[in-house]
């Protein structure tokens, strides 16, 4: 019988009538909230050229907010590597470290967080996903007490134990984070389509290595909790409204919760969101304990990270409280 940690996935979305600053202090209050909850985790996500999303300068916004904290771990959900610079990533993350020990993680993507244009922007060059193992072990290296003789080392990052995470959406990364032999990460929050196959490809391939010798799946999903199943229905018209901007290339800043937009009731449209939806819980505590409970011992996961796109700040800061009161109990694995 084991407890299961809980962890935070946080976007700095704006909502509507607020601005990027508002978003980052609304990001602050949520990680010293879900810190005095016990959650372990606090990770932030690298999007670029999305007007509503405030954390493109993902390492700074890791910074802030583990100088706004005291012990919850903070990370990026992820970096996405092929933007960047190992060296540079190295750098950054080794100065996380050196200020903030023992509470940086280093979640690492492949995709560009981006539209194809703004990759290019980015990148220069569109080849360096095909770089993205190589790049890893790259950063391994840069991390290393070993690289001393190196003519290129990193410093501050040398010889910091900085804990490193593969993250998917597809199998393709479940392949590389066994092969590796590092914890994974899965978005299944917005793209639950391949989460069990994934998990099930990660386990068979695992291959223990010199910071893991078992497998450890960690899962994101959209969680709103509140009161009642029926308020918790409502604050699920915000999301639905944020996956239809999406779909539709339409977006705009977080919604308040109320009717579900007309677009919605587009047959193909319906489909995709309700697709994209099928890793998400909402509903009271007792609802919340039996779903959760449900998909953890089924997933087997050894860790369960929450979005939770809440229009209202106090909403929001309820529902991460409400969650951590439903899944108090311990989770046994068939």
């Amino acid at each position: 019988m084991t407890k299961i940690p809980l962890s935070v996935l946080e976007l700095a979305t704006v909502t509507e009538g607020g601005n990027h600053q508002t978003a980052i202090s609304n990001t602050v209050e949520i990680a010293k909230h879900t810190e005095s909850l016990g959650y372990k985790r606090f990770w932030m996500a690298e999007h670029h050229n999305m007007e509503y999303i405030a954390s493109s300068a993902t390492s700074v916004l890791i910074g802030h907010v583990a100088g706004k904290t005291k012990t919850i771990r903070v990370g990026s959900g992820g970096i996405m590597l092929p933007n960047h610079s190992t060296l540079v990533i190295a750098e950054q993350f080794g100065t996380l470290e050196t200020i903030y020990p023992n509470r940086i993680d280093l979640g690492l993507g492949r995709a560009p967080g981006s539209d194809q244009l703004t990759s290019m922007a980015l990148r220069r060059n569109q080849e360096t996903a095909q770089d993205f193992p190589m790049d890893i072990r790259q950063l391994q290296k840069y991390f290393s007490s070993k690289n001393q003789t190196a003519q290129v080392r990193a410093f501050p990052g040398e010889g910091l134990d900085i804990p490193l995470w593969i993250l998917g959406s597809s199998t393709d990364s479940a392949y590389l984070a066994a092969e590796i032999g590092l914890p994974y990460a899965f978005a299944s929050h917005f793209a639950p389509a391949q989460f069990r196959a994934a998990i099930k490809i990660y386990r068979n391939n695992f291959k223990p290595s010199a910071v893991l010798a078992q497998p450890y799946v960690m899962a994101c999903v959209n969680v709103l909790a509140a009161e009642t199943d029926e308020e918790a229905n409502v604050l699920l018209s915000s999301l639905v409204r944020l996956f239809v901007g999406i779909l539709t290339n339409n977006r705009k800043p977080l919604s308040p919760s109320g009717s579900f937009p007309e677009s919605y009731n587009i047959p193909e449209v319906k489909n995709a969101v309700n697709n994209m939806l099928s890793c998400t819980f909402h509903g009271s505590k007792e609802t919340l304990r039996n779903t959760l409970s449900a998909f953890i011992v089924e997933t087997d996961i050894d860790e369960l990270m929450v979005a939770s796109h809440i229009f209202d700040l106090d909403a929001k800061l309820k529902s991460f409280s409400i969650l951590n009161d439903a899944l108090k109990v311990d989770f046994e694995s068939n």
